[in-house]
């Protein structure tokens, strides 16, 4: 824990810390890390320069907070719905998963890319919550955890296609900007391809290591309905 986190121990000063973290958030989300100083978030959150410092120290460690907080969301959000049937939290894992990036595009690229410089600090939070996500695909298919060597590089292989693919899906341009252009698939289609994705990868899984057995699947394998229809009730 360091020291901005021991000064928000009390339910004010949290209050107040979350607020400040909470226009970190919309102001790193329009504005580059570099480009912003702290009179410019002072100023913006409406508050002395010296709080911020006495909660995050600096400007690193404000910023570092923030990314905390956009992971700690990220993490709840995907690992949420235990209590589903195990294929189906899977389906649930992927749809939150694309609906944070949906909604918080800055934050996701931070998170996922590593942030201002590829920064080591942040690069380690990319790596924890990696892990985290892959450890609650593992447990909505296997229910446990912890798998063996060449399982987990098998679902870290497949995340890190699911990384690349959403970075390029949040940051496609608008069909109008290119009216001759495809519309880029919605939310459910997208989550329904990479769940599609996922099941083939618990397969391959099972052939190389016959004690995580794949989960079973819908009897019509080539159906998307099979796999859209359980994610469309999410926020």
């Amino acid at each position: 824990m360091n020291n901005g986190q021991q000064r928000g121990t009390t339910g004010r000063s949290q209050a107040r810390r979350a607020e400040l973290i909470a226009t970190g958030r919309k102001l790193f989300a329009d504005t580059s890390y570099d480009a912003l100083c702290m009179d410019d978030i002072a100023k913006h959150a409406g508050v002395a320069k010296g709080l911020i410092y006495y909660y995050f120290d600096s400007k690193r460690g404000y910023y570092l907070a923030i990314v905390e907080d956009s992971v700690a969301e990220l993490v709840a959000r995907a690992g949420g719905d235990t209590g589903l049937p195990g294929a189906e939290r899977v389906r649930r894992t992927v749809d939150a998963y694309l609906h944070y990036a949906e909604h918080h595009h800055a934050a996701y690229r931070t998170i996922v890319t590593g942030g201002v410089g590829s920064d080591a600090e942040v690069l380690a939070i990319r790596d924890t919550v990696r892990e985290e996500l892959v450890a609650t695909i593992a447990e909505g298919a296997y229910g446990r955890r912890t798998l063996p060597p060449i399982a987990r590089l098998a679902l870290v292989g497949w995340l890190s296609g699911v990384e690349g693919t959403t970075l390029d899906w949040i940051g496609a341009p608008s069909p109008p900007d290119q009216p001759d252009q495809p519309d880029q698939p919605d939310r459910a289609e997208l989550g329904a391809l990479l769940v599609r994705q996922l099941r083939a990868t618990l397969e391959v899984i099972e052939e190389f290591v016959p004690e995580c057995p794949a989960p079973p699947g819908h009897e019509e394998p080539l159906d998307p309905l099979g796999d859209l229809a359980p994610v469309t009730g999410s926020p």
